[in-house]
Order: structure tokens, then C-alpha cells, then sequence
């Protein structure tokens, strides 16, 4: 069955979507610390959940790679943006103050500031006089700013065994774990302080930093959130150089320390991962009992991946081995590298931050996902069970500065004019993009009900707009479009985004889950509407006589719908839909074949930020990258849920 409404027949679905208030926005937040850790009700609170949008990448001038661009915002000022107010950016006046102001049209619901925990130390050191090093080279360097400031410190990430400037640190680098201290503690304090304990729940903040392992210069990037403020120092790459160690650190400081304390670790750019970061591997000798212990203990702390951000998408890809299955023409969207490149096989590389080395279909999360089930087919658990969200990995402090309209730049003096942002670059330029945010559905606009939302998975990520998306699977009925008790039905009766549905469960495998998608516009502002839909797709993997296998179903809209749009005006193209539903059965599902499907929702063509960055620019003005074919000039924005999967009932 497939449903399609346009117009004001989409404000019924606000209250099958459960969105809060109506489908309103809300409205900017007051703050302050918690009570006593202890949060009071909200007064919006939903056991069907509602829908919360937000930022879980960010860094400001506390991370290394972000004061040597001249960027001053602190995690204080960073949830202030968050919340609403504005913030001023690079370019610095002559006493260091921003000379471009932003601000977003609508405040996030959440956020959480990840610097990196790497050199916290180390830049607190090198920006206060009279501490050791202050006046060597590597702090005189740093403060002088650029990318050979960044490589003071950020050079060492890429190494195997990494270790501390002795010059700025001491011989035995405590001297920067003190400092570090010092800033984590001011980070918490700034968190705490952002987050919003009364009825109206109106922001919440998340202790939060990144973990930052670069080895051979491929991105192994994990940003850790916690769930509460109860919280032990930051793991980092000089102490843990593998993902191994930074799990273990977190299962003994954390998650077995009996403190309350409770994270997770998001792994993000992919991408640039040259097959490395969402790579399988056990222990040397490892029994089948301890893979499949490993696989479980990686899946519990990794519950989720970044899909997208400013460095990109991390979906899919074309023109890479080992799936099989027709070109999915929409995997080019927002990539950073683009064929010709090697491809990894079964094998890794080196180079991925620097886009080089070879490209793997493992830097992709749907390549990901397809390896999860193949071990869990081998070993009884999938290491790989990832739902999805999306970011901005902004390094100006300004979490959820999506919009097209206002790109900024993400990366201080680095990007801070048009002709910086116009360049072709490799660590900027054209190829960037604003980033996207994190969707999650919840009881209310709590740390505790976000949290425990992350942790299972009933989330998903979109490339900027804030489109509203449901996703079930299960004993559906074809109706349940039109059942006004959509929701009710689709929790007893099924799993939602990020579920695993079970081949021993009643309704599943005789003839297979129906699954449940619902889509409604981001209804945007009135100075600025959002961008009608386009079309729901579901995505499909599987693994059959060993080999992976994807498929892309259309199941409502029109894809001839708004595909192009007049870039001169940046006019929104008038047709599309402002709300779709669709319950779909796949009609090659197999009861014996472990898969996942998720859904993709897309919206019709409109300007991307290059188009509307060339128009502010008098023609006279306007750089090479204006008048070259090959720059984008629009996108089809899109929003990504997590998997639904199964797995075979057991004989």
C-alpha cells in the first residue's frame, strides 16, 4: 500500500509523528544546573515519544585543530548557540573578536561538545604564560596558529605509539594530564549549566568529548557521550592508541566502575577510514565463544554511526567490489572522493584523512551493516548492529548550523571568507558541506530519555532539514496509514527504527514483517519554508550463498517529482508531497535469511549552500568555482533512519 498527501492534509500526521507541541518549534531555552542531578518531569512527556533534533559533534577552541584557526568560542558560548543566541566568528579584529555573526532560525532541542580529549593539556599549557614549554617552539608554533600549528600536536595522532611533547608535558606527560583536568572539569561545568532542569525540558546537554585515533592517517575517530555527569577523565589516543583499549578504559572507568556512569562510542568518518575503523576483527586465536563475546561487547558500546557531516556522506558508494546489486545512482551524494580510486578489497590502506590511499566499501555504512550479518551468521552476534545519526563535526562552536542559506564554514580563518569557502581545497573548499543532525524519538527532552533512545538505536540522521520520520517493522496491517491509532499498534505490534525482529516471533515469518514508514516535511520557518518530499525509499541487505547483496525500493512518492531548480532564485520547486506513508512487505523476504532494511527519505531538489553562496557575490566577484560545471549548485537533501533487522528463527 502507498500514500501520498500533500498540503494541509499533512498536519494530521503531526500527531501520528507525535512531534511536540503541535509541530510547532519550541521555544529557546532559559538553562541551569540540574537539581541535585535529579530531573523534574516535562511537561511534554509522551510514552508514544517525541521527536527531538540535535547536534552530537561538535568542538570549539578547547580542541587543538580549532584555536590554531583562530576560532575563541568555548563550550559555554557553543550550547548559548545551541540554545539560540548568536555567536560571532572568524574573521578576528585587531583584539581577537569575531567580525561575522550567526545565529540559528530555530534553537536545537540537544547538544553535546566533543573536543578532542587529546592535548587538552597541551593547549591550556601553550595559552597560559609562565606554564612549562609556553615559551618553547611547539607552544610558540601552535599559538602562531595554521596548519603547522596543528601539526604540533595533531601529527602525533597518525602514529602507532604516540607520545607527549616532554618539552610542554614533562618527561612523564602528567603535567598535561593536570591541565587536562582542569578544562574537562570546565567542559562538564559548561554542560551542566546549558542543561535545562525545569517542566519545559526545553535543552539538553550532553558530557561529551572525542576520542582521536588517526593511525597511518585513517580516520578511527569516536566522539563518547555520557549519559549524566557522573563522568571519569577522558580516554585518549596517547594512552589507548586502539579501539580495543579505548573500550576497555571505558568498561573499567565507566560502565563496571559502579559510579552510575553509563557511555557510548559514536564512530564517524568512515569515509576516510581507508577500510580501518568499521573493519571486523578478533583476538589472534580467539574461540567461537570469545568472537562472539568480542562482537557483543563492540556492538554495546558502539550502538550507533555519524552517516554524515561537513567531511561528507558515509552511506554508500559506486564503483566498489564485494556487493552485489544495481547502482544506486544516489550514492553520490556529498562525497568526498569520487572515482577513479583504488579500491581496498578485503584489505586496508593508509591516507583517508588526506584523501588518498585506497577506498573501501567498509567506509561506508551500508557495506558495514552487510558485514554485521555476515558475522552474525558466523558467530551468533553482530559487532556491527549500528543505527544512524548525523552531525556537523563543526570546529566553530556553532552546533546545528545546517541551513544552506548561512554556511559559514566549519573551520575558523580555514574558511572564513567566500573565496576560501569556493576554493577546491582538500581540507576545505566546494567538496564541504554544512553538516547534518541527529533525530532522535523519545519520551521527553531528558539526558536519561535521549540516552537510553541512543543506546537503542531509535534514532536517525538527515542532511540538515528537519524532516520527521517514522520507521516500524513487524505483524503490520496494510492500513495502518489510515488507523488513527498508527502508533499504539505499531509498538505492540512491531519494533521501531534500530529494533531487531526475531524469526521466532509470532507474525514474523509466515509471510514476512510489514514495514511502516511515515514521512512530514520540515514545515521550516516563515521566512524561510522547508523543502517539500520527493520520495521514501527502503534499503535492503542481505547475505546470500555468502556473498552481500543490496537493493533499493521505491515505496511512495514520485520520483519525477521537483528534480531541478532555478539557482539564479533559489525559488523552491512547487510540486512534491508534505507528507508520505507507505506500508510496504518485501516481496523477496526469506525466513531464513538474516537482513536489515532502512529507510531513506528524500526531499525535492534545492539550492545547495555554493549556489547561494555565488549569488551573494556580485558578478565581478564571484571565484572560478561559480562558473565551473563540476561544483554542485543543488542538492536533494535526505534523511537516513536506523535498520530494522532479522535474524532467523533459531532450530
Amino acid at each position: 500500500m502507498m500514500l501520498a498527501r500533500r498540503g494541509y492534509a499533512a498536519v494530521a500526521l503531526c500527531g501520528v509523528l507525535a512531534l511536540p507541541a503541535g509541530c510547532a518549534d519550541r521555544d529557546a531555552p532559559g538553562g541551569g544546573p540540574p537539581p541535585a542531578g535529579v530531573h523534574v518531569p516535562c511537561a511534554d512527556r509522551n510514552a508514544l515519544r517525541n521527536l527531538y533534533f540535535g547536534d552530537l559533534h561538535v568542538h570549539t577552541a578547547y580542541s587543538f585543530d580549532a584555536h590554531v584557526f583562530d576560532v575563541r568560542a568555548t563550550p559555554a558560548d557553543a550550547y548559548r548557540f545551541a540554545r539560540g543566541e548568536p555567536l560571532e566568528l572568524p574573521p578576528l579584529d585587531a583584539d581577537g573578536r569575531g567580525t561575522q555573526a550567526l545565529r540559528l532560525d530555530r534553537p536545537l532541542d540537544f547538544a553535546a561538545v566533543t573536543d578532542h580529549s587529546e592535548y587538552l593539556g597541551e593547549v591550556e599549557a601553550c595559552l597560559t604564560p609562565g606554564a612549562r614549554g609556553y615559551d618553547g617552539a611547539s607552544c610558540t608554533a601552535f599559538r602562531a596558529g595554521g596548519n603547522v600549528g596543528q601539526a604540533v600536536f595533531g601529527a602525533e595522532t597518525t602514529q602507532p605509539e604516540p607520545t607527549r611533547d616532554a618539552s610542554v608535558c614533562g618527561a612523564d606527560g602528567n603535567e598535561c594530564l593536570v591541565r587536562a583536568s582542569e578544562v574537562w572539569r570546565r567542559t562538564i561545568e559548561a554542560a551542566n549549566a546549558a542543561y535545562d532542569p525545569t517542566e519545559r525540558c526545553a535543552f539538553t546537554s550532553f558530557v561529551a568529548y572525542e576520542y582521536t585515533a588517526n593511525t597511518g592517517a585513517s580516520s578511527q575517530h569516536r566522539n563518547v557521550i555520557f549519559a549524566s555527569d557522573r563522568v571519569p577523565p577522558p580516554t585518549t589516543y596517547v594512552e589507548q592508541p586502539t579501539a580495543e583499549g579505548l573500550w576497555a578504559e571505558l568498561r573499567a572507568t565507566c560502565l563496571d566502575a559502579g559510579t552510575g556512569c553509563d557511555a557510548l562510542a559514536i564512530p564517524h568518518n568512515p569515509n576516510q577510514s581507508n577500510g580501518k575503523l568499521l573493519r571486523v576483527e578478533y583476538p589472534p586465536g580467539a574461540t567461537p565463544d570469545e568472537r562472539r563475546r568480542h562482537a557483543e561487547e563492540r556492538a554495546a558500546i558502539e550502538p550507533l554511526v555519524e552517516i554524515f557531516q561537513h567531511k561528507g556522506d558515509s552511506e554508500c558508494a559506486l564503483g566498489l567490489s564485494g556487493v552485489v546489486g544495481a547502482a544506486d545512482e544516489l550514492c553520490g551524494f556529498e562525497k568526498l572522493r569520487t572515482p577513479p580510486f583504488e579500491d581496498c578489497g578485503d584489505g586496508v590502506g593508509a591516507g583517508g584523512t588526506a584523501n588518498s590511499g585506497c577506498v573501501s566499501r567498509r567506509d561506508y555504512v551500508r557495506g558495514a551493516l552487510l558485514d554485521g550479518i555476515r558475522e552474525d551468521e558466523q558467530v551468533g552476534a553482530n559487532p556491527l548492529r549500528l543505527g544512524i545519526v548525523a552531525s556537523t563535526d563543526t570546529h566553530n562552536g556553532t552546533p546545528g548550523a545546517v541551513a544552506e542559506q548561512d554556511f559559514l564554514g566549519h573551520r575558523g580563518s580555514v574558511d572564513d571568507l567566500p573565496d576560501e569557502r569556493l576554493s577546491a581545497g582538500f581540507r576545505a573548499g566546494t567538496v564541504f558541506n554544512p553538516g547534518g543532525l541527529t533525530a532522535v524519538w523519545a519520551e521527553e527532552n531528558t539526558r536519561e530519555a535521549l540516552f537510553a533512545a541512543l543506546r537503542r538505536r531509535e534514532v536517525y540522521g538527515t542532511s540538515g532539514p528537519r524532516i520527521a520520520v517514522r520507521f516500524f517493522a513487524g505483524a503490520l496491517d496494510d492500513g495502518a496509514c489510515d488507523d488513527v491509532a498508527l502508533l499504539e499498534r505499531a509498538y505492540e505490534r512491531g519494533v521501531p527504527m534500530g529494533g531487531v525482529l526475531d524469526g521466532d516471533a509470532a507474525g514474523v515469518a509466515d509471510g514476512g514483517p510489514a514495514f511502516l514508514v511515515t514521512a512530514l516535511r520540515d514545515a521550516g520557518t516563515a521566512e524561510r519554508p522547508g523543502t517539500r518530499l520527493q520520495r521514501v525509499q527502503i534499503v535492503k541487505g542481505w547475505i546470500q550463498d555468502g556473498v552481500a547483496h543490496e537493493r533499493v525500493y521505491d515505496v511512495a512518492g514520485d520520483a519525477a517529482a521537483g528534480t531541478s531548480v532555478d539557482t539564479a532564485t533559489c525559488a523552491l520547486p512547487a510540486d512534491g508531497f508534505d507528507a508520505l506513508c507507505a506500508v510496504w512487505r518485501d516481496p523477496e523476504f526469506d525466513p531464513e535469511q538474516h537482513a536489515f532494511w532502512y529507510a531513506r527519505v528524500l526531499e525535492t531538489a534545492s539550492c545547495r549552500w555554493t549556489a547561494y553562496a555565488c549569488n551573494a557575490l556580485a558578478p565581478s566577484e564571484r571565484p572560478e568555482a561559480c562558473s565551473d560545471p563540476e561544483v554542485p549548485k543543488t542538492i536533494q537533501e535526505r534523511a537516513w533512519t536506523s535498520p530494522v533487522w532479522y535474524r532467523p528463527a533459531r532450530h
